[in-house]
């Protein structure tokens, strides 16, 4: 019995060496392991008997599903962000021409990229692209969509090709069993303003609060709130957003500066809905998917809803 055992567990320490190149040897070794112990603690205790196995299994479970959802959208959120300010090169090169000396509004983009950190292949790439014969110019579109529970959208596009926007636009709406609105069908639920943005640890909502009273801003409105298991992951970029009006949003800035508050660089407008609306969780979860939809697209730069 004895030299059984130590051939059946030499035969099992040359399959564990070859399942390290092969694992779909690894269920064998189990059943093998299993056996050598019968033979050593004998059949009527096999019930005792553990199993072991040759790694580790992995689990994912919600917490890291939801980490690594909110890291896909800030890599999308950035991607936009770099694909726009690509897009604004090449219409003000269009427009004023390659030399930032001369040409104001490129000069302001450039400024603008380098505080964003926008990858220097990608301004390279744009300054090209916009010498290039047949390249057009980008044009700003907008599009409305009626969402679920009676929810608006609005579709912002900055394309060079108008029939190739409205039709992708138009393919992604279909899909998701929404529809297009008429212009002006839903702008009136909105407000255009102008947004700061602070990182949420970089200032306190009493100091903001305190900064946007004395700049005489119309709000500000706190980070989204996320599950306390997920407090601890560190990677989550979350921002307070500082409201006001295109005249006063130099005195804000301002303000932050005397702070000594940093704030993201000019992010332009926003469109915030004048009413929120609530709807269930189905209606949610589409208007959830349709927006994910449309934000895939490379000519859609951002899409607002009045959705709670």
């Amino acid at each position: 019995m004895a030299a059984f055992a130590r051939a059946f567990g030499a035969l099992i320490q040359r399959s564990t060496l070859s399942s390290l190149k092969n694992p779909s040897l690894i269920r064998r070794i189990e059943f093998l392991e299993l056996g050598l112990q019968c033979v050593r603690v004998g059949v009527s205790d096999v019930q005792q008997v553990r199993q072991f196995r040759a790694f580790q299994p992995v689990f994912m479970g919600r917490r890291s599903c939801k980490i690594a959802g909110r890291k896909d959208a800030q890599n999308l959120k950035k991607m936009k962000r770099n694909s726009k300010i690509g897009k604004e090169i090449v219409a003000a090169i269009k427009k004023g021409g390659p030399s930032p000396s001369s040409n104001t509004v490129l000069a302001a983009i450039l400024d603008k990229a380098r505080a964003l950190d926008v990858p220097k292949e990608i301004i390279e790439r744009n300054i090209k692209k916009a010498s290039e014969k047949g390249q057009d110019t980008f044009i700003e579109k907008v599009y409305e969509v009626y969402g679920f529970g009676g929810v608006g959208m609005v579709v912002e596009v900055l394309t060079d090709k108008i029939t190739r926007s409205v039709a992708e636009v138009r393919n992604v709406v279909k899909d998701c069993g929404a529809k297009l609105a008429d212009p002006g069908s839903n702008m009136f639920k909105f407000r255009r303003v102008r947004v700061v943005n602070i990182k949420s640890g970089d200032a306190d909502k009493d100091q903001l609060l305190s900064v946007a009273l004395d700049a005489g801003a119309e709000d500000v409105i706190e980070p989204t709130n996320i599950d306390d298991d997920d407090d601890d992951d560190g990677n989550e970029e979350r921002y307070y957003k500082i409201i006001t009006s295109s005249e006063g949003y130099e005195d804000v800035l301002s303000k932050l500066r005397e702070e000594g508050i940093p704030f993201e660089q000019d992010n332009g407008y926003e469109l915030l809905p004048l009413n929120p609306i609530e709807v269930d969780d189905e209606a949610m979860e589409l208007n959830k998917e349709l927006i994910s939809k449309l934000l895939e697209l490379d000519d859609v730069d951002a899409v607002y809803s009045d959705q709670k």
